[in-house]
């Protein structure tokens, strides 16, 4: 049955040549809602930008916003080096450029990929966008179709959910425990769709401090994907923000550095310099590079060139790599308050992942609670998160939610795990009062078989015990 149009009541409008005299049904609110595209009925705020008017009151502690800690760049150089740059090169940096980017970014974009092992890219299979948030809309442009299937992990990147919505894609969600995606699920999933007849177009995946699971894809999941990736023709988008912030080794070796037909490259710059200047990119095959150029030139006809420069001389000019390192040990310093609070105040029940880089803790609420419904409560007391549900597109993930460590000093995460604390546990009170729910305790988990991080109800839903 074709869903009705939003606002007219009418069903499938678009798809049976509605009469242009019908009227919405409520005119006064939009005019226009009879006149949508089908893509845009799903469209939703992501959870993460609903919170924006809360986030940003002084009294609220936000454990939610994966906002970097630029202040800890060296401002001064930064403000002086990007005035040079117009003041002797306006007449470039202030002039529209090329759709794939320019040429002296691409090259150093290829020095920077080097430190993960990609020592065979070519600044000409580099495509410069406006954040890697552009680069993933521009591939899932040229890839998907609506119908097809995309593979993607449980959790997933919300930024990534909304592309693929608006694309009219599916997503199949494959699950994950503390090593990461899971491969014999992948090979599952990938099985179950042919089965049924599905297109499965690519495997969407963030390896590194996965957003907002924060764990790692082991280095023999990543062989055991590829190979997986290799039996079945299985293309790969690899999206890799954070894998140069690493807290325990040094960076690990991308997938796209194990193939270069079938993996898909995105990059940012935001995480290791600054989100503000919206530069990233995406490393494919020539093939897809030309069609990703067209797309680019379709939607905004070539990146900006100001912030491309501003990157460029950046790379060129200041001590890039030793500022990596400034960030990860802020990072660190604040994953290590998140995960002690945590720990000494978190009532018995909730479970959460151990990262060993990048932004997130991934956290499970005792049984029985739901993070969206307690939502209000934790704002009413000061403290902000992301509800779980954000990060599924099936519905799932009820009881989970993201917490950031990334933006607060660690005394306002020790504050703000605090507030937190109180919230869950009056949560619990109040259930256990009307005998709701089952409040939870500690479970066993099997030795050698790692929780799953997802949805399900079930006891091995979550990460290590605290």
């Amino acid at each position: 049955m074709t869903p009705p149009v939003p606002g007219t009541g009418q069903a499938g409008a678009h798809s049976t040549g509605a009469s242009p005299h019908v009227h919405p049904r409520h005119p006064r609110l939009d005019p226009l809602a009879d006149r949508y595209a089908a893509r845009t009925h799903g469209m939703k705020s992501s959870e993460i930008r609903a919170l924006f008017s809360v986030v940003s009151r002084p009294e609220v502690v936000s454990l939610a916003g994966g906002m970097p800690a630029v202040s800890a760049l060296p401002l001064d150089a930064v403000g002086s080096m990007i005035g040079e740059l117009v003041s002797g090169m306006g007449a470039q940096t202030l002039q529209y450029g090329s759709g794939q980017g320019d040429p002296r970014l691409r090259e150093r974009i290829c020095d920077v990929m080097a430190l993960e092992g990609i020592t065979d890219a070519s600044p000409s299979e580099v495509v410069v966008t406006v954040g890697s948030q552009q680069g993933l809309d521009l591939v899932t442009r040229v890839f998907i179709d609506p119908g097809d299937v995309i593979l993607a992990e449980a959790p997933s990147y919300v930024g990534a959910l909304g592309v693929f919505q608006a694309a009219q894609a599916q997503v199949r969600h494959v699950a994950m425990d503390d090593d990461g995606l899971i491969p014999e699920a992948l090979e599952q999933a990938v099985l179950e769709c042919r089965a049924r007849g599905d297109r499965v177009k690519f495997l969407y995946t963030v390896p590194n401090f996965h957003n907002p699971a924060g764990v790692t894809l082991s280095e023999a999941r990543r062989e055991a994907v590829m190979a997986i990736a290799e039996q079945y023709d299985l293309l790969i988008i690899e999206d890799n923000p954070y894998g140069l912030l690493g807290f325990e080794r040094e960076p690990m070796r991308a997938l796209r550095a194990r193939d270069d037909e079938r993996v898909i490259y995105l990059g940012s710059f935001s995480k290791t310099f600054s989100p503000g200047l919206r530069v990233g990119w995406v490393l494919a095959p020539l093939a897809v590079r030309e069609k990703l150029v067209l797309a680019t030139e379709a939607q905004v006809l070539c990146p900006p060139s100001l912030t491309q420069y501003a990157v460029a001389r950046y790379l060129d000019t200041q001590p890039w790599r030793e500022q990596i390192k400034v960030f990860t040990e802020l990072y660190r310093e604040r994953r290590d308050a998140t995960l002690e609070s945590l720990s000494a105040l978190m009532p018995a029940g909730t479970t959460w992942t151990r990262p060993e880089g990048g932004f997130y803790v991934w956290l499970k609420l005792p049984h029985g609670l739901d993070a969206k419904l307690m939502q209000p409560r934790a704002v009413a007391a000061h403290v902000a998160y992301v509800p779980g549900i954000g990060f599924y597109a099936d519905g799932g993930g009820t009881e989970h939610m993201r917490l950031s460590y990334c933006y607060p000093e660690p005394d306002q995460i020790r504050e703000g795990v605090r507030r937190l604390a109180r919230v869950i546990e009056a949560e619990l009170d109040l259930h256990s009062t009307f005998d709701g729910v089952d409040t939870g305790t500690f479970r066993a988990v099997r030795a050698g078989a790692p929780p799953v991080i997802g949805p399900s109800n079930s006891d091995q839903s979550g990460d290590r015990q605290p």
